[in-house]
């Protein structure tokens, strides 16, 4: 139950619900207001299979290339530091340059919800607990729920917390990120040490 919480909660910090409200709402504003819950709806189910494809491939992939877990797991630590960053300190720069009309698959969907993070840490929590694939299942479809119910609410959590809330939970959100992903660096440095 530990395991799956911590799944849980480690998924929906890297889909970064959130932090990712401000670019929906920009990538969107040029569509038609009746649409826009239609289109968040669409692409969070398309980023929930892209999720899922990885999820039942993404190991046999890494098997095939002979990586070994304290591999995925300093690599992991690594990369998710660097996302962690980015959430704490974001970049210049945003989607709202995207093509007119609607949206199809990226950004929204993809990177933005089943981004290189997400598919990095399904391998990760895949390699540390392999006989519980169905856990995982378990924990990435709660995470994508979460993440899902508050895309589609974006409009809501915009007029409630703001873009400086919104920024300040982003941050936090990345703190926490921070924790998780040095916590798995030191976890696969021991084993190599030990080892």
């Amino acid at each position: 139950m530990n395991d799956l919480l911590s799944a849980v909660v480690t998924l929906f910090l890297i889909m970064d619900p959130l932090g990712n409200v401000p670019v929906f709402l920009s990538v969107l504003k040029n569509v038609p207001q009746e649409r826009r819950r239609a289109i968040v709806m669409r692409e969070v189910v398309i980023a929930y299979f892209v999720l899922l494809i990885f999820l039942l491939v993404g190991d046999h992939a890494l098997r095939l290339l002979h990586i070994e877990q304290e591999t995925i797991s300093i690599a992991g630590g690594i990369v998710l530091f660097l996302i962690a960053l980015r959430m704490i300190f974001p970049q210049t720069g945003s989607y709202s340059d995207a093509p007119e009309g609607e949206p199809l698959v990226v950004p929204l969907a993809v990177p933005l919800i089943a981004g290189p993070s997400a598919m990095a840490a399904l391998l990760l929590l895949q390699r540390a607990a392999p006989s519980g694939s169905l856990d995982l299942w378990i924990a990435m479809t709660i995470a994508w729920a979460l993440t899902a119910a508050i895309l589609i609410a974006a409009p809501f959590f915009y007029r409630i917390l703001g873009e400086r809330g919104l920024t300040a939970m982003e941050r936090l959100m990345g703190m926490v990120l921070v924790m998780i992903s040095v916590q798995m660096l030191l976890n696969g440095i021991r084993v190599v040490i030990d080892g």
